[in-house]
């Protein structure tokens, strides 16, 4: 396995989810502030990494695995943490509709590429809108405080429910994709 620039963008948003754990729980003042910047910061990576393996001709298996690890990682753990600290039904049913869909989503993928039809559930425009308005949503919601008199909260809490909303729809089109293998009498 060779690290190159691809990898080790996507290799320092894993490396980020711990230290925006850290500043999310942090005594120290604007620690909320400086956790929403180092996630947003991690998040660009997730936008720039694709491109430079592109780009560059940098792609490779590993890349291929760690970077969808990577994303799941960093958006489940911050949603966790988002519904600890900001615990209200809604936001749990909206963390459980992300998480889920991830899960089922990262299995479908895998079934599909043990029966050669893997390309059939590729990444949809779909899911990238739904990925931008999760890192944008998020972001915003841990950074938490007003900034210039906008409830910066609120605009990431509607952010995040239309990314669940888009979170459904792009489910709903890989599983309509992938629905003829599904109830496909064959092995």
């Amino acid at each position: 396995m060779k690290i190159n620039l691809a990898i080790l963008l996507t290799l320092f948003r894993i490396a980020a989810i711990p230290a925006v754990v850290i500043c999310f729980y942090s005594p120290i003042p604007n620690a909320r502030p400086i956790a929403a910047v180092l996630f947003g910061i991690a998040a660009v990576t997730d936008f720039i990494d694709g491109w430079v393996a592109r780009k560059f001709h940098q792609t490779s298996r590993f890349g291929e695995f760690l970077d969808p690890v990577a994303d799941k990682l960093m958006v489940a753990i911050v949603l966790v943490m988002l519904v600890q600290a900001e615990s209200g039904w809604f936001e749990d049913i909206i963390a459980m509709i992300i998480i889920g869909r991830e899960i089922t989503i990262s299995a479908l993928r895998e079934w599909m590429a043990t029966i050669g039809e893997r390309a059939n559930v590729k990444v949809s425009v779909a899911g990238k809108v739904k990925t931008t308005l999760q890192m944008f949503g998020i972001a915003f919601m841990v950074y938490k405080n007003p900034l210039f008199g906008i409830d910066v909260y609120a605009v990431g809490f509607v952010l995040l429910v239309l990314a669940a909303i888009m979170t459904i729809w792009s489910m709903i089109i890989y599983l309509r994709a992938a629905w003829p293998f599904i109830i496909s009498d064959q092995p």
